[in-house]
């Protein structure tokens, strides 16, 4: 069996944005695939995926979608029910058919409400210059109220203080069962209220989410093991290694695992390759730390699909960062092989591992495939520009 037949881990190698979901989508066409496992972040997710003069940017759906592949979002994944249908409605209308029947959502999995999303607006907003980079959907904010049990107000958690008296966070399977809902939005409302008033009420909310829970496939217990153990899973990454809370250049990070551990352990053992993606430049989407930033790359490289956010900031590119791209894999502790995008690109350099001046990078595919086995090499945005290939290893098998 060749290092793709079976399950596959797919993750970034640089601060996002390197073409994780092109590769998803090469995958699964390639290859019989049972699900699209999401096993980390939420909405703030941009994966770009062009099929035969179709675009669509992937969020919470997998980017499996046009290959026809079901999507299941794990208990990792932090679930935003607003811009979940809207999703749906912009994939019916490039011609995927009923989209939410595509879906199952682990009942574990938070609930990102707009609360937490408009709090997270107003406090990048209070951070004028020193803004961190954040999406403004509310990850962050999703994330940090779950980690509030007993806190009091006036403590300081994860270097932000209680500003009231927070309660259970609220999940998936909640939204079935409106009284417990309607409780635990009532103690979030009263907890965001100093900062942050969203246009939705708690009654519109609860009978928007019920409708919600009536639309999708609710799961308990181990689904994304139980698939596994039906097919081959492709498990989709959002973000990158760079930017994972742990590894990443902190306070520019998000507050997700985006290093292949979460879908390790949604795997419990089983079989898996580990592929690294990245591009044969380096990107960053706002504020942070881009060593070889160059106005000269990021002029002539333009983005199709990416472009200055009012809360994430500006696109930014440079060369190539060995240095960096070796931290990300030992971030992931070690990959199995590499997905290569945007081999299309030329006038390529790449900053050597000891930060000397960047140098030409004339054959990129054979520089990478000198690092680790290229599995999967992209040119240019469309699927017919992806080859998968018969790479071999053994590191996770």
């Amino acid at each position: 069996m060749t290092l793709l037949d079976g399950h596959v881990v797919v993750v970034g190698l640089g601060f996002g944005d390197e073409g994780k979901g092109a590769v998803v989508d090469a995958l699964c066409a390639a290859r019989p695939t049972t699900a699209v496992v999401r096993f980390n972040g939420g909405a703030q997710a941009a994966h770009n995926v062009v099929v035969d003069g179709r675009h669509h940017t992937f969020s919470q759906f997998g980017a499996g979608t046009f290959a026809g592949v079901p999507t299941h979002l794990s208990r990792f994944v932090l679930v935003e029910p607003f811009a979940l249908a809207a999703e749906a409605r912009r994939l019916e209308a490039v011609g995927v058919r009923n989209p939410l029947s595509l879906l199952s959502v682990d009942g574990r999995a938070l609930l990102t409400t707009p609360f937490h999303i408009h709090a997270n607006r107003a406090r990048e907003a209070a951070r004028g210059a020193n803004r961190h980079g954040s999406c403004g959907m509310g990850i962050g904010e999703t994330v940090w109220y779950s980690l509030l049990a007993g806190a009091v107000p006036g403590e300081v958690v994860e270097n932000q203080e209680v500003i009231g008296t927070p309660g259970e966070a609220p999940t998936v399977a909640d939204c079935a069962t409106p009284s417990v809902l309607r409780r635990k939005l009532d103690t979030l409302a009263r907890f965001y209220a100093p900062l942050a008033t969203p246009p939705h009420g708690v009654d519109e909310l609860v009978a928007l989410y019920r409708d919600f829970a009536d639309a999708i496939r609710i799961t308990d217990g181990d689904e994304a093991g139980r698939l596994a153990d039906s097919g081959r899973l492709v498990f989709e990454g959002a973000q990158g290694a760079l930017l994972d809370q742990y590894h990443g250049f902190h306070p520019h990070t998000t507050w997700s695992t985006t290093t292949p551990h979460n879908a390790r352990e949604l795997l419990a053992g089983r079989p898996h390759a580990v592929l690294g993606v990245t591009r044969t430049y380096l990107t960053r989407h706002g504020a942070g730390p881009l060593p070889t930033e160059s106005a000269a790359v990021l002029a002539r490289f333009p983005e199709a699909h990416n472009e200055t956010g009012e809360f994430q900031g500006a696109w930014r590119a440079g060369h190539l960062d060995a240095a960096l791209l070796d931290y990300a894999i030992a971030a992931c502790d070690g990959v199995d092989a590499l997905a290569v995008t945007h081999l299309d690109a030329t006038g390529l350099k790449v900053v050597p591992e000891d930060g000397s001046a960047a140098v030409d990078l004339p054959d990129p595919l054979a520089w990478f495939g000198e690092q680790l086995p290229v599995a999967v090499a992209g040119y240019g945005p469309d699927r017919a520009g992806y080859r998968v290939t018969e790479a071999r290893s053994t590191i996770n098998a």
